[in-house]
């Protein structure tokens, strides 16, 4: 039976211990003083990233979890995962809600509640996939940034002790508009922090992460369909759990206005074709290298079930907003390198004050108003917002690739 943790801590992150185990064990006392008996809210808590924070947090035992998410399957498998989970607390009030965090239905339970200690913001558009056209290039903006304005503004009634909201490490000068909405949503929130204290994360790729590259092999090896990935991007991983912990540590144990990021090194990056080797290779199989998708399509459907050879393609990436390499910090920003075994901080960087984001989504949402707007259009405003935004359409994007 393949073994996914096991599969991650071999091939991917080489880790058999969480990286942030040792910062954990530092700071136990600190955790436990901010969690434990403390209302917690976790907004997109059913993703990888959110669920995993979730599964950090109950180890210091809050006092209740309120979770937000339009996945009302992703909720379900969260709850029978805590509960399935050995040793794993969880509180008697843990409450799961399939319902957007802008909608009026959110913010009545946050009214009723009159507010958390914590709030956790995990929703968003988080593939460089969802850069396609003006419609998709909207929809990623108003709920990476315009509906996360809304929620900022909601939670200055009750100001939560903690608010954490994750970034990307695409946010670091930015080639595509995932990371360019990423980079708006740090100035915007970091903007709040004269209200109540704001931190983030920018962090790697997570290993095998829902709607990932790595996650739809299990699924290709399901259907019996070729595997596909690119050869010449490398990235940075972190295992699913580490996710949740560097969300953790940086929610608790940030100051305000400061960004985390893994102390990762450039020989931790491992290209996605590497990782797809071995994983052809964990499942039994010799790979059989195809030249094209045609090619790979038509070896997969007359593949015997007792094959021993696997079809996959590798690919040179030539899509619009892939970046060839990955960074966690920009020059100009303050980094603090001492405070964690295995975090970095970007203790200062220059933002952006409230009026010049207000001004800025004022202008974004002009943009959005007319009937003919371009992507292209989005793209000069953003530009205006953040000067070194380098990005240069290719006229192709992911959803045209195998």
């Amino acid at each position: 039976m393949f073994n996914l943790e096991k599969f991650i801590t071999d091939s991917v992150t080489f880790r058999p211990v969480s990286m942030f185990a040792p910062d954990i064990e530092a700071n136990k006392e600190k955790l436990t003083q901010e969690i434990k008996g403390k209302k917690v809210c976790v907004i997109g808590g059913a993703g990888s990233i959110g669920s995993s924070f979730i599964k950090a947090v109950l180890r210091f035992e809050p006092k209740s979890v309120v979770v937000v998410d339009l996945n009302e399957n992703g909720l379900a498998e969260l709850v029978r995962d805590v509960r399935s989970t050995q040793g794993l607390y969880v509180p008697d009030e843990f409450r799961c809600y399939t319902l957007n965090f802008a909608d009026p239905i959110f913010e009545r339970i946050f009214r009723e509640e009159k507010g958390f200690d914590i709030v956790a913001n995990f929703s968003a558009h988080k593939h460089v996939r969802s850069e396609k056209d003006r419609y998709s290039v909207q929809a990623l903006i108003e709920n990476n940034d315009i509906k996360a304005k809304k929620l900022m503004d909601l939670l200055t009634v009750y100001p939560p002790k903690h608010f954490f909201c994750v970034s990307t490490d695409k946010a670091a000068n930015p080639v595509n508009i995932m990371g360019a909405s990423k980079r708006i949503m740090e100035d915007l929130v970091m903007a709040y922090n004269k209200y109540f204290k704001v931190t983030t994360a920018r962090f790697a790729n997570v290993a095998f992460s829902n709607g990932s590259l790595p996650d739809g092999w299990i699924h290709r090896l399901q259907k019996k369909q070729p595997l596909a990935a690119p050869s010449d991007v490398k990235r940075y991983f972190v295992s699913p759990e580490e996710s949740g912990q560097i969300c953790m540590l940086a929610c608790i144990l940030g100051n305000g206005g400061e960004v985390f990021f893994p102390k990762l090194g450039e020989d931790q990056m491992l290209t996605f074709s590497v990782i797809c080797d071995d994983f052809v290779k964990s499942e039994g199989f010799a790979k059989k290298e195809c030249i094209n998708d045609a090619e790979a399509k038509q070896y997969a459907a007359k593949m015997g079930f007792d094959s021993d050879t696997y079809p996959v393609v590798y690919f040179k990436s030539d899509t619009t907003g892939e970046k060839a390499y990955e960074e966690f910090y920009v020059p100009g920003e303050k980094i603090d390198m001492q405070r964690f075994q295995a975090l970095g901080v970007v203790e200062q960087t220059t933002r952006h004050d409230m009026q010049e984001v207000d001004c800025f989504f004022k202008k974004l949402e002009a943009v959005f108003e007319k009937e003919d707007f371009t992507k292209a259009q989005v793209v000069d405003a953003i530009k205006e917002f953040i000067p070194n935004f380098e990005h240069e359409e290719k006229g192709k994007n992911l959803d045209q690739k195998m």
